[in-house]
Order: structure tokens, then C-alpha cells, then sequence
């Protein structure tokens, strides 16, 4: 039996914005950190080679600029 006390009419509408909310908070931080990645990986020259996966963000961002 659901709780009387509660003023949601519909959980899973409650649940889908907040799922919503989360995903677009992940897409935001993950475009900041690419852009920030770049932002180093063209300022610190001696970077490069370092780290595979810092490498290949890098150049795929700079390729679908």
C-alpha cells in the first residue's frame, strides 16, 4: 500500500526527471572535462605521449572541430 502521507501522484514521472536531471549534469561534466583536456594538452606540449587515452581525446576533439 503507498503512503498516504505523500503528495507524488505518479513516482515513475518523479524518478524519469530525475534521471533526466542526472544525465544531463553527466553530459555537461564530461564536455567539461574534454575541454579542459584539450585546453592542457595544447598548452603543455610535453604532455603528448603520456597517456594513450589523453592522446586519443585530444586528437578527436581537434579532428571534429
Amino acid at each position: 500500500m503507498a503512503d498516504p502521507t505523500t503528495t507524488e501522484r505518479d513516482p515513475q514521472q518523479h524518478l524519469d526527471t530525475q534521471l533526466e536531471r542526472i544525465r544531463a549534469q553527466r553530459a555537461a561534466l564530461k564536455d567539461r572535462h574534454a575541454q579542459a583536456l584539450t585546453r592542457l594538452m595544447a598548452e603543455r606540449e610535453d604532455l603528448k605521449g603520456v597517456h594513450a587515452l589523453a592522446d586519443l581525446v585530444s586528437d578527436s576533439l581537434r579532428w571534429s572541430a
